[in-house]
């Protein structure tokens, strides 16, 4: 695996190839007074950040430090960007300094799968991890949401999985839509009309408008953050009306199965789309979404940047 773009460059078995490395190498780290492997030495692992973020930035230095990668933080708002330079430009630059992975986070869709044609053309040239483009996909995310769910579920496969809020514009949402789906769970989508995506009937989902009819049967329900900052108008009345309609209260809370799992990608804004006590309550997996994301952005380098033959010792 040269570059990893999109979820939908996975199918199922590429998918929990990633997936079952990740669990070796948390395996493999459990309780060792040093979180050190050999498996990256020689290798320069960039991130190129473009956007403010603290888990994907940090959980991708982390597993590359981890794996004893040379790992360099690059911020647009202290780079030659902010003097008017190109994302094409950096990107050939980066590379021309040594880069063997570029993790990028944008604000523009389609800003990895560009850099990937610039910096590798014909597939020579250093790997391209999307961290998270514009509204389209965050693939590690959706990963990560995976390892979270078989360890709590024991398995995916026909587990139904409720994706709540701010679909329109959530590149989570899109790439958990497409790799939950390909591992074999059920999505259900439900969002205000306003916040479901044009052409969300072509997606491998159901859609719905109404929350309290979609917990019953729910296995995990996953809450998503009202990306105010991508907002160009009003998508609906009040944070009050939103809270009651499509928020994750005491209530609602009380009516999901013991079992089911509550997840959230965060950053959580507590009291809108998810109670205060919730986010904290034993049937909350957002910490546990956090821990897993180091070993899959490790399994992820792994794979594109080494062949993966086992788990180093």
């Amino acid at each position: 695996m040269k570059h990893l773009l999109s979820a939908a460059d996975l199918d199922r078995a590429a998918a929990e190839s990633i997936l079952d490395e990740a669990d070796r190498l948390k395996e493999a780290l459990l309780g060792r007074e040093v979180r050190k492997l050999p498996t990256l030495r020689g290798k320069t692992v960039l991130t190129v950040f473009y956007e403010n973020s603290t888990r994907t930035r940090v959980s991708f230095e982390t597993a590359g430090k981890w794996m004893s990668a040379d790992v360099i933080n690059v911020s647009a708002s202290a780079s030659s960007v902010q003097k008017g330079e190109s994302l094409r430009d950096t990107a050939l630059t980066l590379t021309a300094i040594g880069a063997d992975a570029l993790i990028v986070r944008h604000p523009a869709s389609g800003a990895a799968v560009q850099m990937a044609r610039w910096v590798a053309p014909g597939g020579v040239g250093p790997s391209v991890i999307n961290a998270g483009d514009g509204t389209h996909e965050h693939p590690t995310q959706a990963l990560l949401d995976a390892m979270t769910l078989r360890e709590r579920l024991g398995g995916l496969d026909g587990r139904r999985v409720v994706i709540v809020g701010d679909v329109l514009h959530s590149r989570v949402a899109r790439s958990n839509a497409l790799l939950l789906s390909t591992l074999g769970a059920e999505v259900v989508l439900v969002a205000p009309p306003t916040l479901l995506p044009v052409g969300v009937d072509t997606w491998p989902v159901r859609a719905s408008t109404d929350l309290d009819a979609e917990l019953a049967d729910a296995d995990a329900v996953m809450m998503l953050r009202v990306q105010a900052e991508r907002m160009n108008g009003a998508f609906f009345p009040s944070a009050r009306e939103y809270a009651v309609r499509y928020g994750l209260g005491p209530g609602r809370a009380a009516r999901l199965r013991e079992d089911t799992v509550v997840l959230h990608p965060g950053p959580m804004v507590r009291g809108m789309e998810i109670g205060f006590d919730i986010a904290d309550a034993p049937a909350s997996a957002v910490l546990q979404q956090v821990t897993n994301g180091v070993h899959v952005r490790m399994s992820v380098l792994l794979h594109t940047l080494v062949a993966t033959e086992g788990t180093p010792e």
